[in-house]
């Protein structure tokens, strides 16, 4: 690692630790020519995933416009960014490790669906308005009727598929 302020390639790392739910981890180091302390971060590199949009095209996956849907998503509701993170790294592990190198942008909406449902149903709503395209009021209503039917799922159950 090179340091950021005299540019040697001599440090020493002062403290490591997981980050991301242990997907990564951060390094404290010094500089061993400066003694500048400087913070780097390691993460595990990700095959890249395409996605196929509805017109055909198709896109690299792009995890920051995962995580911004669902903050925006969740924006002025009681929610934790960490519960965010976590639900964000949950459906980038199901999409890997269920769809190789292509995934439809119709399962990843399907899955950020489920995992709003399980976080915040106003949040769920507001996602299922952009993704449904919803054009009034009455779409709305029947989907909100939906939800108070479909049982939201018992952290303490086990999930068996």
């Amino acid at each position: 690692m090179r340091c950021p302020k005299c540019k040697s390639i001599e440090d020493r790392v002062i403290d490591s630790r997981p980050v991301n739910h242990c997907s990564g981890i951060r390094r404290r180091r010094v500089c061993l020519n400066c003694e500048y302390r400087f913070t780097t971060y390691e993460q595990i590199e990700r095959a890249d995933l395409l996605v196929i949009k509805r017109d055909g095209r198709h896109e690299p996956f792009d995890r920051h416009k995962l995580s911004s849907g669902l903050v925006k998503a969740c924006e002025k509701r009681p929610v934790d960014l960490e519960v965010l993170d976590q639900a964000t790294e949950d459906i980038v592990q199901e999409l890997e490790t269920n769809f190789g190198r292509e995934v439809h942008s119709r399962e990843i909406g399907a899955k950020v669906m489920a995992k709003l449902h399980d976080i915040d149903e106003v949040a769920y709503v507001r996602y299922a308005s952009v993704y449904r395209h919803f054009q009034d009021i009455g779409e709305f209503i029947d989907e909100i009727k939906m939800l108070e039917q479909r049982p939201k799922r018992d952290e303490m159950q086990q999930e068996l598929f």
